[in-house]
């Protein structure tokens, strides 16, 4: 996996809005804080715009996306926010220059589809928090973001949770929002998931939903070739009237806990404050223990 190059101060970053519409606001805080960290900022001609739901037609977020794509001022591409919208554009992309010259592409959520994109053409992208969240994120997600970006050597480190599976694993990290890797299954762009770690997250689904996703990877092969499994959010999930009987995490293991593999539950990535940086492509090494859990890059 090619890594595009890391910023130094003085570099470009765009802001761009591939998705649903965001209020000016949070793009004007977001271009502070960066300025504040040694970058300067471009933002997309459509960024602010609205169409609808979108934050442009398909046609004005496509041309947002390729200019910042073309334009070799520009070291990477922050993706304002999620929501929905991405995978209307993302075929109609030209990534020929960007295969000569990588650089990051940043976000989550939506945001998810650039990422298997990405990664199937050979290079490394970051998931992590964008210009919406950047209010009320934690320090450690704003900063792990950076790092990330400028190269620097950062490893998370959390208490592990009671539903654990202990062990350890190494492979190239991939991941993102599970509705989005579930869309994309059997498609040109789905994950090559064979010796990987993969991480999940998702948002205000149906538990009976999360179980059906599971089942789709189950039975698309997933869970067999996976090295290591990290379940980041499961935010805000929702119950039928009927309650369907078990939670997020009961969902998730009754699927890989014969897996022989390490897994970790509430991962700070994904729909929450302490949203932390991963880099989508890089070899990484995950240690699961009774004490300790540990994502690090090799």
């Amino acid at each position: 996996m090619k890594a595009p190059k890391t910023l130094i101060p003085g570099d470009l970053i765009s802001i761009i809005a591939p998705a649903k519409s965001i209020d000016s606001s949070f793009i004007e805080y977001s271009k502070a804080l960066i300025e504040k960290r040694g970058y300067r900022v471009l933002i997309s001609n459509h960024c602010l715009g609205a169409h609808n739901y979108y934050s442009g037609t398909d046609e004005e977020r496509l041309f947002d996306f390729q200019e910042a794509l073309n334009n070799p001022e520009v070291k990477a591409i922050l993706c304002a926010r999620g929501g929905y919208g991405s995978v209307r554009i993302f075929e109609n992309l030209d990534w020929d220059g960007f295969i000569q010259h990588p650089k990051w592409v940043l976000g989550f959520s939506d945001i998810t589809v650039f990422h298997q994109l990405i990664n199937s053409i050979g290079v490394q992208s970051i998931h992590s928090t964008m210009p919406l969240n950047f209010k009320e994120n934690s320090k450690a997600a704003i900063d792990t973001l950076f790092s990330a970006l400028n190269g620097s050597l950062f490893k998370v480190q959390i208490q592990p949770s009671k539903e654990n599976i202990s062990g350890s694993a190494k492979g190239n990290l991939i991941g993102g929002n599970l509705s989005i890797i579930y869309s994309l299954l059997a498609s040109n762009y789905a994950y090559d998931y064979k010796n990987k770690i993969l991480f999940i997250e998702d948002l205000c689904e149906q538990l009976y939903h999360l179980d059906r996703m599971m089942y789709a990877l189950k039975h698309a092969g997933v869970f067999k070739e996976i090295n290591g499994l990290i379940v980041g959010g499961m935010t805000e999930m929702k119950d039928t009237k009927v309650p369907f009987g078990i939670d997020s995490s009961e969902i998730i293991l009754r699927h890989v806990k014969e897996l022989d593999i390490p897994v970790c539950f509430d991962f700070p990535c994904g729909h929450i404050d302490d949203n932390r940086a991963m880099i989508i492509g890089a070899e990484a090494f995950l240690l699961v223990t009774d004490s300790n859990v540990e994502l690090s890059y090799i």
